[in-house]
């Protein structure tokens, strides 16, 4: 008979949660116990489309999860949890995290990996010690295209590669609020972990590492807050990393209609060009118009979060190494020295376990 896994979710500021709820409603093995909320700073003014409250309103009616706490560490404290989807406001997950660790459960976290590095660092920590599992997701571990972008780049094909360009952008997290509504919601608010630089820059931080296999050295920022004036937090970003051999360049934007180009995301090396383009990568030998190739679908079987985390605890095989710590300590180091350049105006030095300051 095979295993049944208990599922939670606690946290639902982040749209996303509804993407793991869809993914384990989709398996047969599962068994939904219980959800809960974290309290926001301030008080939502709209339960519209993203909102925390629809969010919510998706797992009670929709997927059918068949209880809801007030106070998260009420359900940890009655409720029996295999795997606990873990969604709430960025500056809210080391706090959870450490209480769902303790719990023995495992976790799987929304992207970015934390507010800051020392916030990751206590996650790190309290799921080492308790001996569970936590993935952080991200969205673009489910591409075939970037996988087959990170095949050609370990096959030497492209050479060297010595700088990676990642923009990440759209009209905003939640465009379908008026900007009083908005000004509400944690996307927006500092304090809260909001803004684009770590909603976007998070992906190029997670992608550019994986794809170069080098940790970062230091990370040159700028973050600004140009038509988001109802909250405080940036609505566009750009981040400069240093690696040992290559840099990274991050741009991130929530004001932007469309990237004007059919290629957001470039990979140069010293012999070729990747571009990312919708249903495959273009390589780039000379200055032809380049080869399209298409990739495999990924395996069916680990094709979801739900299905990568639960293959990993069914046979012991490691997760995707975008999932796993050592690639996200070192995306949420490019972070956390981008946040600070951008206040210092500074380039800034990457920080790490044993060199946290």
């Amino acid at each position: 008979m095979a295993n049944i896994y208990r599922v939670g979710v606690i946290g639902f500021a982040h749209m996303h949660v509804t993407w793991h709820l869809d993914e384990f409603s989709q398996l047969d093995n599962i068994e939904w116990t219980a959800c809960a909320d974290t309290a926001p700073s301030a008080p939502s003014l709209s339960k519209g489309p993203l909102t925390r409250a629809e969010n919510l309103k998706h797992a009670l009616e929709k997927t059918g999860v068949p209880r809801f706490y007030n106070d998260y560490r009420e359900l940890l404290e009655k409720e029996k949890c295999d795997i606990v989807i873990v969604c709430p406001e960025n500056a809210r997950h080391a706090e959870t995290i450490e209480a769902v660790a303790e719990s023995g459960a495992n976790i799987i976290v929304e992207k970015p990996p934390a507010h800051n590095f020392d916030d990751y660092a206590r996650m790190l920590r309290a799921v080492e010690k308790a001996g569970a599992t936590m993935a952080v997701n991200w969205p673009s571990t489910w591409s075939p295209e970037l996988r087959l972008a990170k095949e050609i780049v370990d096959s030497g094909e492209i050479g060297q590669v010595f700088q990676i360009k990642w923009r990440q952008g759209s009209t905003g997290p939640l465009p379908r609020l008026t900007d009083r509504e908005k000004g509400a919601e944690w996307w927006h608010r500092k304090a809260d972990g909001g803004g684009s630089l770590l909603d976007y820059c998070c992906y190029g931080a997670c992608i550019s590492r994986w794809i170069l296999d080098e940790s970062p050295q230091a990370v040159m920022g700028m973050a600004a807050n140009f038509t988001s004036l109802w909250g405080d937090a940036d609505d566009n970003a750009a981040l400069i990393v240093r690696f040992p051999s290559a840099m990274a360049i991050l741009e991130s934007t929530w004001n932007c209609v469309h990237h004007g180009v059919s290629s957001r995301h470039l990979i140069y090396g010293s012999e070729g060009t990747i571009a990312m383009v919708p249903g495959g990568v273009q390589v780039f030998k000379d200055r032809g118009e380049g080869e399209l190739r298409k990739p495999q679908p990924l395996p069916e079987n680990r094709n979801t979060m739900a299905k990568e985390l639960i293959h990993h605890l069914e046979t012991g095989d490691p997760i995707h190494p975008t999932l796993d710590a050592p690639v996200n300590i070192d995306a949420m180091a490019v972070l956390d020295a981008g946040l600070r350049s951008a206040e210092s105006g500074q380039l800034e030095m990457t920080r790490s376990l044993a060199w946290p300051t």
